[in-house]
């Protein structure tokens, strides 16, 4: 008896059993898009009846006032601080004394010679100080290093050190404010930007 031979392929039973095998073409325009699947979906007068009535709108306590987030020191804020501090400890370098001696007309000479590099002044600095908007041209200036988790004075020294020459008037300005206690002008911008977590109200 001869062996019965399989068919791999074609036949009108083949060609059956492989379309109804392959998806449908999908469409997701006219009416052809509805869910037909039974119990898939919520019926929307069971959920009605199924909601528990809600009391009047006394019974609802809503509160007036949010409570303030109170924002805590970031261990890179402490770390920066303890930086500044012992920068501010450590005896005068050679370039702090020179620094020193810097005026605050040669401070808006150095701003101003920044600026006439630029095609259009920084209109979105305009509500800075002078001191802020050099602090903060240092602060994004990637030639002198990364600015996050550093103290400026302390970056502004590690560049010095690494021959990078940074521009003698950022240090004047970061020792006039350390002078007048202004720990928030060690600790950069950008440093702040990515330590924040919650946006200030």
């Amino acid at each position: 008896m001869p062996a019965a031979k399989r068919r791999t392929s074609g036949g009108p039973t083949a060609s059956s059993k492989a379309k109804s095998r392959s998806q449908s073409t999908l469409a997701f325009h006219g009416k052809s898009n509805k869910i037909t699947k039974p119990g898939s979906g919520i019926a929307s007068g069971k959920l009605k009846q199924d909601s528990p009535a809600l009391g009047p709108a006394d019974a609802i306590e809503i509160p007036t006032e949010a409570e303030p987030d109170v924002k805590k020191s970031t261990t890179t804020e402490v770390s920066i601080a303890k930086q500044a501090k012992t920068e501010a400890e450590a005896p005068l370098t050679p370039e702090e004394v020179e620094a020193s001696k810097v005026k605050e007309a040669q401070i808006k000479k150095y701003w101003q010679e920044k600026e006439s590099l630029r095609k259009a002044p920084r209109v979105h600095q305009d509500g800075l100080s002078l001191h802020e908007k050099i602090c903060r041209e240092f602060d994004t200036d990637g030639r002198y290093g990364p600015c996050v988790g550093i103290a400026r004075i302390k970056r502004w020294k590690r560049a010095h050190k690494l021959g990078l020459k940074p521009p003698i008037e950022v240090l004047a300005v970061l020792l006039q404010e350390q002078e007048e206690e202004n720990v928030k002008a060690q600790h950069s911008h950008v440093d702040e930007l990515m330590s924040s977590r919650f946006a200030e109200v």
